[in-house]
């Protein structure tokens, strides 16, 4: 079994474990946590979105959520939470697994075998390629902290 293969297979497994477990606890939390503390969360626009999506396309909207970033936790969960039968939502996590597993395989794979070319060949470039990435990264941690939500103590206080 080739690498790709192999790690293709690794992925489906924790693709079906992850979205399913993603689905497993939106249909346990179901109605009631919209009435729960998390009711913030669930009117978010994100959230309407997804779940109008998920109403309007069902189980295709569910395949398609994996190649998605960042809805596809989402979908998952609304599929849950509106009790999207098992037979609908099974060959959606299956087919969506599938195909989010190998293009995570090969590009992963081509991305891991290019950094590493890149380190062998040119050790300086490649380093300071790691390097920007990081910084770029801390920048934006830094930006959307000080943009970002008021801290927890800000809303404990205006709620007390």
């Amino acid at each position: 079994m080739d690498e790709v293969a192999l790690t293709a297979a690794g992925l489906y497994a924790i693709v079906l474990l992850r979205a399913g477990g993603t689905y497993a606890v939106g249909r346990l939390a179901g109605a009631g946590a919209r009435r729960s503390g998390f009711a913030g969360r669930y009117s978010s626009d994100r959230f309407r979105r997804v779940e109008r999506a998920i109403q309007r396309w069902g189980a295709p909207g569910v395949a398609v959520s994996f190649l998605t970033v960042g809805f596809q936790t989402a979908a998952n969960f609304v599929a849950g939470s509106a009790r999207m039968p098992l037979p609908r939502y099974l060959p959606a996590l299956f087919v969506g697994g599938a195909a989010w597993a190998l293009i995570y395989a090969t590009a992963g794979l081509g991305a891991l075998e290019l950094l590493g070319r890149l380190f062998a060949e040119r050790t300086a470039f490649g380093v300071a390629a790691v390097a920007v990435v990081l910084l770029a990264g801390c920048g934006a941690v830094a930006y959307r902290r000080r943009k970002g939500s008021p801290g927890l103590r800000d809303t404990v206080a205006e709620e007390g």
